[in-house]
């Protein structure tokens, strides 16, 4: 969802960055870049490998929240290119469609309200939905399943290296629409394809339906 469906990273990187330095630590863009995506369970270790082991995390994650709620409050959320337009393209052609995000049920919720998409799809599987987030396969499994697919037939589209090592470790084509960095050349092996927006990503089923 984040990235990919609606331009919240950028928000995540400003607000990680701020909240953190409220907190007095110097966090970075690479800082921030290495846990998209991550589960609590991965991203709170690494942190705290960047920061040591007294780096109040939840803390720092909840005053970031705070700060998204109140810039989302203020300037409402931008979609990315080809959202809302691939779903509506795929849907008429029969695809079905599930959001599989990191992001915590209230907050996706909230999110897809705010764009008026809360409807578009046919199954949202949240990271608190699942026992281990991405970059375990679990949240990709969950989705497939919801749709009544095996993951074999699902095409995963991530802006983020550790959604993209979800998606292929799940069995899923794993599709790349980059948003805030390119793809890393380890997870090149990993991808089926590369596109600028979601709305250049027709190309891929073109032929396919």
């Amino acid at each position: 969802m984040d990235g990919l469906l609606i331009d919240t990273e950028k928000l995540y990187l400003k607000y990680w960055k701020q909240a953190a330095a409220d907190f007095g630590y110097d966090m970075r863009d690479e800082h921030v870049f290495a846990i998209r995506s991550l589960a609590r369970k991965f991203s709170i270790p690494k942190l705290k490998g960047f920061f040591g082991e007294e780096f109040p995390s939840e803390e720092i994650r909840a005053r970031r929240t705070e700060l998204i709620n109140a810039d989302i409050d203020q300037n409402g959320i931008d979609l990315k290119k080809g959202m809302p337009e691939l779903i509506v393209y795929l849907q008429e052609r029969g695809v079905r469609c599930a959001v599989a995000t990191a992001t915590a049920r209230d907050r996706t919720e909230r999110y897809l309200g705010k764009i008026g998409a809360g409807e578009l799809f046919d199954a949202v599987i949240c990271g608190d939905m699942v026992h281990s987030g991405k970059p375990d396969p679990e949240i990709y499994l969950t989705a497939a399943k919801a749709l009544g697919l095996d993951p074999q037939e699902c095409a995963a589209f991530e802006d983020s290296p550790n959604g993209i090592r979800a998606a292929h470790a799940a069995g899923c084509e794993a599709i790349m629409i980059p948003d805030l960095t390119p793809p890393e050349e380890e997870i090149m092996p990993l991808l089926s394809a590369v596109y600028p927006d979601l709305w250049a990503a027709r190309e891929y089923f073109e032929g396919r339906l």
